[in-house]
């Protein structure tokens, strides 16, 4: 099986900064793209950014400007980078990686539990 597991969530004022990482783990033979969304209270889950295994990026709107995605393909984890946060940042951020398994087979898409980013004065 395969694990993500976010981790840097927490409570930031208004133009502060965090970085959110996600590790993938467990019966894993390759991971090819990775990326964040998040989905706010009464909102769709929405993109944020993606980044493929050899560094090319995609940014959401949600993303674009402010947020900065990187990954460490040695320890199978990408980051993104988050400043200046907005009050309209706040959400739930989740992880995503399209992993194929030491099983074999076909890749697939594996998301984290996510990890909440709160942005208030």
């Amino acid at each position: 099986q395969v694990q993500l597991v976010e981790s840097g969530g927490g409570l930031v004022q208004p133009g502060g900064s965090l970085t959110l990482s996600c590790r993938a783990s467990g019966s894993i033979l390759r991971v090819y793209d990775m990326g964040w969304y998040r989905q706010a209270p009464g909102n769709q889950r929405e993109l944020v950014a993606t980044i493929t295994s050899d560094g090319r990026v995609n940014y959401g709107t949600a993303g674009e400007g402010r947020f900065t995605i990187t990954r460490a393909n040695a320890v199978n984890t990408v980051y993104l980078r988050m400043d200046p946060l907005k009050f309209e940042d706040t959400a739930v951020y989740y992880c995503k990686a399209n992993v194929r398994g030491q099983w074999g087979g076909d890749p697939a898409d594996y998301w984290g539990q996510g990890t909440q980013v709160s942005v208030s004065a």
